[in-house]
């Protein structure tokens, strides 16, 4: 009788992959992932973000969620999306549009995202249809074992909670920021600690008794919520150092210290105006001594009047570049190479991103934000992480402290979650 021939043992040192046989322990593994989006770059790149730092490759399906826009939806944007989009259809109906035009636009594919003028690494874009995607799960489940599914973003709360429920033993759901309600709905939520700013001291004094039953998050997190200081993001040692060997030819001449200054746009509850633009333009103005060279960027959410003004103030100055949009977006390539940031106080991701490189950040705009926007502020203020931005400082004295770590943290506690259900990532 021929013996049975099998493979061999791994060798400690070798670099090949380790045959499944050989694992530690029993586990299904978890050899795919799918994002869930809602069309904003913002939000899907915590997504993305997260996939990536769990050993994802970069290719994986992201499925987006519509929500219709223009006209009278500009008015429904407060109602869940599976709502609004059944609204939706009815005043289309009345207004006598084509069923099968309707039908044409829900099919269609969506544009690839891309984040900080890069693809975001990503083979195609489709339209979440929970029907389908649970579909997949289960049909592939044997194959392919399970499937982890990641969300961010209110309109993807319904998509993603609904894939759970019809899917629960065949995937492992993330939803990514507060979902506000019923968080069982998902194996685990991940979301900034200043979500449950309402339930401390400060936000309690903010609301009205008689209104405190409505304000979320009610209850204190559990144990399948995991609290980050801010933002998920794609920015890590690994993608740092790509970009500094990328952008070498663009940054390498540029006198030092670089200091970058990332500006937004005003939101609901951090609002400014052409006072915070003019008043940025003065500070750095004030540290153009101490500077060696300036690159300003704006984001898509920067008011023109803004803009305008930083550019009259500070646009014929020599050392000072502005990016207008046109060229490359050198986003990249200032995370790697800058010496320091500033960045406008209404932008977690911003900040987030600029505070994972351990490099001095400057904010500038705090006292313009409220509720838990202020939180977050003193949150990193009190850890040392954020400095506000006076005009006195001198940007060529350096400052460190722990680089903020939120994405790899976040991963983490999803290996760890896999874990108790006998699953585990294997790429």
């Amino acid at each position: 009788m021929r013996p049975i021939q099998l493979p061999e043992p791994p060798s400690p040192t070798g670099r090949k992959g380790t045959p499944d046989i050989f694992e530690s322990g029993v586990h299904t593994f978890v050899r795919r992932a799918v994002v869930i989006g809602n069309g904003f770059p913002a939000s899907e790149n915590q997504s993305i973000g997260l996939v990536r730092a769990l050993g994802f490759s970069d290719k994986h399906l992201l499925y987006r969620v519509t929500r219709p826009r223009g006209g009278i939806n500009e008015w429904l944007q407060w109602l869940p999306v599976s709502l609004h989009i059944k609204i939706k259809y009815i005043v289309t109906m009345i207004s006598g549009y084509s069923p099968l035009l309707l039908r044409s636009q829900q099919k269609k594919f969506m544009p690839l995202p891309s984040e900080n003028g890069t693809s975001a690494g990503l083979s195609t874009v489709l339209e979440a249809d929970v029907k389908q995607i649970v579909n997949l799960a289960r049909e592939t489940y044997e194959k392919e074992g399970p499937l982890l599914v990641v969300a961010s973003g209110r309109d993807t709360i319904s998509t993603a909670s609904s894939i759970k429920r019809l899917a629960s033993d065949n995937v492992f759901v993330v939803q990514i920021l507060h979902p506000r309600l019923s968080l069982n709905r998902f194996d685990m939520v991940i979301t900034p600690k200043h979500d449950y700013y309402p339930l401390t001291p400060q936000g309690q004094k903010q609301v009205p008794q008689f209104l405190r039953s409505w304000i979320t998050p009610r209850d204190p997190p559990d144990s399948h919520v995991v609290l980050t200081m801010g933002a998920l993001h794609q920015i890590d040692f690994t993608s740092i150092r790509s970009a500094a060997a990328m952008w070498h030819d663009e940054f390498a001449h540029v006198p030092r210290p670089l200091l970058v200054v990332n500006i937004g746009g005003p939101t609901r509850n951090c609002q400014y105006g052409i006072d915070l633009a003019k008043q940025l333009a003065a500070n750095v103005h004030n540290v153009l001594d101490s500077c060696g060279s300036v690159r300003i960027s704006f984001s898509q959410r920067t008011p023109q009047k803004v803009s305008n003004i930083i550019v009259k103030e500070l646009g014929n100055n020599p050392k000072v570049h502005i990016w207008d949009g046109q060229e490359s977006n050198l986003h990249m390539g200032h995370l790697a190479w800058a010496d320091a940031f500033v960045v406008t106080a209404d932008s977690v991701s911003m900040i987030s991103e600029a505070c994972s490189t351990g490099k001095p950040v400057y904010v500038v705009g705090a006292e313009c934000c409220r509720w838990k926007f202020t939180e977050f502020h003193q949150s990193l203020r009190e850890q040392g992480v954020v400095r506000p931005f006076t005009g006195s400082e001198d940007i060529s004295e350096s400052w460190s402290y722990p680089p903020l770590n939120d994405t790899a943290d976040a991963a983490k506690r999803v290996h760890e979650a896999l874990a108790v259900r006998g699953w585990k990532v294997k790429n």
